[in-house]
């Protein structure tokens, strides 16, 4: 297992690498060309830009979070193949920089979605929240800008403005997409980047679902252990795997972790842990990385990920905002170094203890 922490820029983070550099055990950071626009090709010279920035302070990529893929490839239009080719042009480009991890998601219309982007719990801290109730009293069309207007004037991951200014055409567009065309769609793209991602020896991995459940109506497909199976079973080259997300997986008290990480032994190329609370169904806060915080046991999870031997980079996810810090929404420094050394506690001793 190598530790990791997302990081979104020099521009665009408030936490630098400097710092990140200062988690006990962290070996580099999980990142992306954050301005790069879905169904763009990724210049080659920008990527060896970012990547000596990140070397220069003493880490390394070890993985790209995201390399957004264009709507009209999830929704299987006619132009799909010019932008699978420029996706795969961006693979080349990262695997000729030594970069040989993708994580990216299939979700239509919305990426991760939430009704509150800061909820004060009571200890004073403020964390990510979803209550389907609310989402329900929203109008589809307006969730960019509810997100957009609850961000703190940062510009969140998944929920760029181009998309925003396009919502109410994008759900048009996807009328007719129910959830076999999109796995359909999905199956085409991973089959065309294929021979790529093994030329290179890039390891895709898909992001589950955020919640794990259909949100205004639109396709999930990467919610449960039957389906995430199907999509490893159609596309069974190695390469094409996992993002095991505890959070995303989570929102679904059905979903057992543990058992979906020893069943999916060999294609879980990375993995997001944290928790989260269940309130009610459909309504979860999320939580500090400690299991005695939230609903899902770490220790059970950690050991899990030990159990199948993960080699890739694994990430403490969203962390709460504590300590009067001002940062992205669920990415500021102080309790995501704070599950970093959590995580890294508990692998510490399920490894001395097998040993």
């Amino acid at each position: 297992m190598k530790l990791t922490l997302r990081w979104f820029g020099s521009k665009h983070d408030t936490v630098t690498l400097q710092e990140i550099r200062q988690i006990p055990g962290c070996e580099g950071v999980i990142t992306t060309l954050y301005d790069a626009k879905a169904g763009e090709v990724w210049p080659k010279a920008d990527i060896r830009e970012m990547k000596a920035e990140v070397e220069a302070a003493g880490l390394k990529i070890l993985g790209i979070e995201s390399v957004n893929i264009h709507d009209d490839i999830k929704i299987g239009l006619p132009t799909r193949d010019k932008y699978i080719e420029n996706y795969i042009k961006t693979l080349e480009n990262l695997g000729e920089e030594g970069i040989d991890l993708v994580c990216y998601n299939f979700m239509p219309v919305f990426d991760w979605t939430r009704s509150d982007l800061a909820k004060q719990r009571e200890d004073g801290s403020f964390v990510l929240s979803y209550d389907q109730e609310l989402i329900d009293k929203i109008d589809p069309t307006r969730m960019f800008e509810e997100m957009d207007s609850n961000a703190d004037g940062f510009l969140l991951p998944g929920w760029e403005p181009e998309r925003l200014e396009r919502v109410k055409e994008l759900f048009d567009m996807y009328r007719d997409v129910d959830s076999e065309r999109l796995f359909e769609n999905l199956i085409y793209f991973l089959k065309a980047i294929m021979p790529t991602c093994q030329k290179y020896h890039i390891k895709m991995a898909i992001h589950m679902d955020d919640p794990a459940w259909s949100v205004f109506g639109l396709p999930r497909i990467v919610n449960n252990k039957a389906n995430i199976q199907r999509i490893l079973d159609a596309v069974p080259e190695s390469n094409n795997g996992l993002t095991l997300c505890t959070g995303s997986l989570g929102s679904d008290p059905n979903n057992d972790i543990p058992d979906m990480i020893r069943s999916f032994k060999g294609r879980i190329h990375f993995a997001h842990v944290r928790n989260l609370v269940h309130l009610a169904p459909g309504k979860f806060d999320e939580a500090a990385h400690l299991s005695c915080d939230g609903s899902l046991d770490m220790y059970e999870i950690m050991k899990a990920l030990h159990d199948i031997g993960l080699e890739g980079p694994l990430r403490p996810d969203h962390g709460r905002m504590i300590w009067g810090e001002r940062a992205m929404p669920g990415y500021g420094l102080f309790d995501r170094a704070l599950g970093a050394s959590y995580l890294m506690g508990l692998w510490e001793a399920i490894d001395k203890n097998r040993r």
